[in-house]
């Protein structure tokens, strides 16, 4: 299972998330991670941080970032596989950053997992269209910037997305479906 952070998690926010002080769960996120990892889902962030390449904040605070989700989560009984990220600009061109498919390649070899088929959850077009570049299940939440990207599905050419109001939601209904 591969996750977003940024809007599906925690709180998103257009001045970045730049502190583990501004890292705060949305409501429900902590015990879904958990869920997923009581049923026996190994759970991969992938999320771009374009804040590292606009000097808004350095890897020791998105390490802090880091560790502060991973504890919460644990206090919650639950446990993230691991935390990648893209630290680029848009414009860069690299191959990490979503859309692209770099993130989930390298989660495939750090972490041993196939991706294939699994569920991608994201709030962006760029989380829906590396899952499906990938092979894998987009799902959308409406959390983050999931309101605007819902608007936008018909005109994006996608197939069929399922949709949730929120991260926990669509958790239940993954653990209702497959439980």
């Amino acid at each position: 299972m591969v996750l977003d952070r940024d809007g599906v998690i925690n709180y998103d926010s257009d001045k970045y998330i730049k502190s583990a002080d501004e890292f705060i769960p949305l409501p429900g996120s902590l015990d879904a991670i958990s869920t997923l990892h009581r049923v026996g889902y190994k759970i991969i962030v992938a999320t771009n941080q374009s804040g590292l390449a606009r000097g808004l904040f350095d890897e020791y605070a998105l390490a802090k970032i880091h560790s502060k989700l991973s504890s919460m989560v644990e206090e919650a009984g639950g446990l993230i596989t691991g935390v990648l990220y893209c630290p680029h600009l848009p414009n860069e061109g690299c191959k990490c950053r979503k859309p692209s498919t770099g993130l989930l390649v390298q989660a495939e070899k750090e972490f041993g997992v196939s991706l294939k088929g699994c569920q991608f959850i994201g709030d962006s077009l760029s989380d829906l269209r590396s899952a499906l570049a990938f092979g894998m299940k987009p799902v959308l939440v409406r959390t983050g910037k999931g309101k605007k990207t819902e608007k936008t599905l018909s005109m994006s050419k996608l197939p069929p997305i399922a949709v949730f109001d929120n991260l926990r939601l669509a958790i239940d209904d993954l653990v209702a479906t497959e439980g």
